[in-house]
């Protein structure tokens, strides 16, 4: 009989810790991830920026010789990150991919001159940068006209402004409702044990002593928590940039690191600091609050 009630007692525990950890880490997961993109923010930014194409239109009279050696004179600029050179031939291959076989036709010539398409470095993607660029390149002799999305630009910026504000709101929010509800996970657990603190400290036991078990459990949960919620974050990461590089071009490996490593550590401290709390409470109870 007494071997029967100590299974369902340790079963009954076994499940609650295993509630506890599973409550845990998926809130953690839920802060890693926004986290993840909030810190991320300034490299997806720059991502977006630098895929962003400058083409430059050459002169009808530029042969392919001169525009193959100014487009090796940008490569060396340092505020561009590529130039691609596109010949005639290849842009009436794009042309007809959008416009149809037959464009040509309503045309005594070819009509397409030859180009560049760069790609600039993302600190010089803003209107005023772009504005000074522009008259640069227009300075080269064989270039006729500058090609970018104004308004695309505009708009790039702000909603990656808004979008930076937003996710720092949100794990913001996130941190305070992780706190709470790890708290009364913690709380929940330690108060179950409440009888067992009210026995130690008539037996003479100090809070330091009762406090310490219910500090390491509190440690070891946090901790398994935090490694399981970082754990999941790693490979959801690992399965997306295995099916999309994007993501793995985006995503900083240094921050991404620095945030896993956040994560768990987060897990621990909240852990840590609800189980410190309530117990201190839990000690300094008279007996008939036990029981409410």
């Amino acid at each position: 009989m007494v071997a029967g009630e100590k299974n369902i007692i340790g079963k009954r525990l076994i499940h609650s810790y295993l509630s506890s950890v599973i409550s845990i880490t998926l809130v953690l997961v839920l802060v890693g991830a926004a986290a993840l993109f909030a810190a991320n923010a300034g490299e997806i930014s720059r991502f977006f920026k630098e895929n962003m194409v400058v083409s430059l239109i050459l002169g009808q009279s530029v042969t392919e010789e001169e525009g193959q050696e100014l487009t090796k004179k940008l490569t060396s600029d340092p505020q561009v990150l590529s130039a691609d050179f596109i010949s005639r031939e290849r842009g009436t291959q794009e042309m007809k991919i959008l416009l149809g076989e037959d464009f040509l036709s309503v045309f005594e010539s070819n009509p397409v001159p030859l180009s560049i398409d760069l790609h600039l470095n993302g600190d010089m993607v803003s209107r005023d940068s772009l504005v000074f660029l522009k008259s640069r390149f227009l300075a080269e002799p064989a270039v006729e006209e500058v090609v970018y999305q104004e308004s695309l630009v505009e708009i790039l910026n702000a909603n990656l402004r808004k979008i930076v504000a937003i996710l720092t709101g949100v794990v913001i929010v996130l941190l305070f409702i992780s706190f709470v509800l790890i708290n009364n996970t913690v709380r929940l657990n330690v108060f179950s044990r409440r009888f067992t603190i009210h026995t130690m400290r008539l037996v003479g036991a100090t809070r330091a002593f009762i406090r310490r078990p219910f500090m390491w459990h509190a440690l070891v949960q946090g901790a398994v928590s935090g490694l399981l919620a970082a754990g999941c974050i790693a490979a959801a990461l690992w399965w997306s940039g295995s099916s999309n590089e994007i993501l793995l071009q985006i995503l900083d490996k240094r921050i991404t690191g620095f945030v896993l490593l956040g994560v768990f550590f987060l897990g621990i401290i909240i852990c840590q600091i609800s189980a410190f709390f309530v117990v201190n409470k839990l000690v300094g109870i008279s007996k008939d609050d036990l029981y409410y």
